[in-house]
């Protein structure tokens, strides 16, 4: 117990030099992850590669820190060099998926596919991204789900971006019976896009024609431009005046009908 004492006062320095080092160094890094927040703020770097970098700094700073904690401890430098480089060999072979999500993640970084707040597919997964970390996306559904996907995936599947492009061109069809004024209907429909506030003309005026003649009902087909935040709104408005004027004009929207002849013997 004595010799166990006297080394453990020998040690206990460089045990308090490790513990002010760690303690330091976690303060030291929260404020320089703090000002390169700000600093990224005040150029106004996309919010994605603000994320991202600001997740790659932290892990860098963390590694600095623990290299740092052990040589006050009298780890030999060159053993802890050793030791990390023995270390991300076996943690390269054992987590390549991961390291292919860390690729992955500067991938998406430089393609600049998407970037936070986008509303994309992928998988047939929909919503707005909410982050992009080193490993994986994550994206929340119209339902307020969070959906993590790995960032591998995202670059090796079809991603489809709703909000990459200020316009968006809305594509909508109606049914109206055979015995209906199909003119009318027509007409009504492009009156309805023709005043509506959310609809422009840029690069198309909104059109509307006689699609197909279905089993049951003629089908008509409109489209419409309009910008890209308006998109949702205004489908669902639309849709709403459409079936209130044809209410209010005697269009009838037909559902599915069989007639059945029966022949006595």
């Amino acid at each position: 117990m004595q010799r166990f004492w006297e080394h453990f006062i020998d040690y206990l320095p460089h045990m308090i030099a490790a513990l002010v080092i760690y303690i330091g160094g976690m303060i030291a890094m929260k404020i320089v992850l703090k000002i390169m927040s700000k600093g990224l703020n005040v150029r106004r770097v996309d919010k994605t590669l603000h994320k991202f970098t600001t997740s790659v700094v932290h892990v860098c700073l963390l590694i600095l820190i623990l290299v740092a904690v052990l040589s006050a401890l009298q780890v030999s430098t060159s053993s802890i060099i050793a030791a990390i480089g023995a270390a991300g060999l076996a943690i390269g072979l054992a987590l390549q998926n991961s390291l292919s999500n860390v690729a992955g993640g500067f991938i998406i970084l430089l393609t600049k596919t998407f970037k936070i707040g986008d509303y994309i597919s992928i998988s047939n997964v929909e919503g707005f991204v909410d982050s992009i970390s080193i490993l994986q996306t994550t994206i929340l559904t119209m339902e307020n789900k969070r959906v993590s996907i790995p960032n591998k995936m995202v670059t090796e599947s079809i991603v489809v971006n709703f909000t990459a492009l200020q316009k968006r061109r809305l594509e909508l069809r109606f049914n109206i019976a055979y015995e209906d004024d199909h003119k009318k209907a027509m007409a009504i429909i492009l009156s309805i896009l023709n005043t509506h506030p959310d609809i422009i003309n840029d690069p198309d005026d909104p059109m509307c024609v006689m699609e197909a003649h279905a089993d049951s009902s003629i089908v008509l087909l409109m489209r419409a431009w309009l910008p890209t935040e308006k998109y949702w709104p205004t489908r669902y408005d639309i849709i709403q005046k459409v079936k209130e004027e044809f209410d209010r004009n005697g269009i009838t929207i037909p559902f599915n009908q069989v007639d059945m002849h029966i022949k006595n013997n």
